[in-house]
């Protein structure tokens, strides 16, 4: 018996998949279009402000626990991890967009220098522009500039896979765009040399609202991942708020006076305080 022609329809309309798996709906887009549709995304979801639990490294330790997290443009973020024991503060970094302090109260020591991806590696192990870890929280990893590509159709998993090519290197991204929607479920940036910078992997796409009550789909879950570094980040958001105005003072911690520099041993000294190890005198980056 041949299916009724609005049982058709139906299967064609969702994308759903059949017996040669899914088939791309309305008319293929172009790199150009996926580019433009990211950056507009991008543009629409400027700062945040979340709850956390990560999966990350503090020095050479493996730790998990609650991260609080905030970030804009300008190359702003912030971390404070939170000790499992007691929920005081345990590392803290904050980027001001020219500068950053790095606070490890596990191990009694502090960093501080220029904001760039260096310091960002601090914590997450993982080299990233500070712009561009604000674009992976959100959701939307930073594509080349300067690309040019192709976008095939994989119908196996319903997704848009674009390949980009410039002089600084490689990327693929894929989206999944079954349903209707445009969820960039993987990322992964090759360098001039060909290997890989980082990846990154968002599943349980979830509809939010910002604080305008603007809705906006995004992985409640991520994977970041960076092989030359032998690093990976797990990242598990329990909450988020999205274009909320936050005060640039939030991005600047204060180092406690006398704490030795990480990596090396404290100078003998009287009179100076430090922040005793298990917290920090800095207030963590609470929502």
């Amino acid at each position: 018996m041949k299916p009724a022609p609005f049982v058709l329809f139906a299967l064609l309309a969702c994308g759903c998949p059949g017996k040669g798996g899914f088939t791309r709906t309305g008319t293929a887009p172009t790199v150009q279009d996926i580019v433009a549709k990211l950056a507009a995304k991008r543009a629409a979801l400027s700062s945040f402000t979340g709850a956390s639990v990560m999966d990350y490294w503090i020095g050479k330790d493996r730790a998990k626990g609650d991260v609080f997290v905030m970030g804009k443009p300008g190359a702003k973020v912030r971390f404070a991890a939170l000790s499992p024991a007691g929920g005081s503060t345990l590392v803290e970094m904050a980027c001001n967009g020219t500068t950053y302090a790095y606070i490890d109260a596990q191990n009694n020591c502090q960093l501080t220098g220029p904001c760039n991806r260096m310091s960002i590696a601090q914590f997450l192990r993982v080299e990233l522009e500070p712009q561009d870890f604000v674009a992976l929280a959100l959701g939307n990893p930073p594509v080349l500039e300067g690309a040019a590509g192709t976008v095939t159709w994989d119908s196996t998993k319903g997704h848009e896979v674009v390949e980009l090519t410039s002089p600084a290197g490689k990327q693929t991204i894929r989206i999944d765009s079954r349903d209707g929607h445009f969820d960039l479920v993987e990322s992964r940036l090759m360098g001039a040399d060909g290997k890989l910078l980082w990846s990154v992997a968002n599943t349980d796409f979830a509809e939010v609202k910002d604080v305008k009550g603007v809705t906006f789909r995004v992985p409640m879950k991520s994977q970041l991942q960076s092989p030359q570094e032998k690093a990976d980040l797990l990242v598990e958001w329990k909450e988020r708020e999205y274009n909320k105005e936050l005060p640039d003072a939030k991005f600047d911690i204060t180092v406690p006076p006398g704490l030795p520099e990480c990596g090396t041993k404290a100078a003998p000294t009287t009179g100076a305080t430090s922040a005793p190890a298990g917290g920090t005198t800095a207030t963590p980056a609470t929502p």
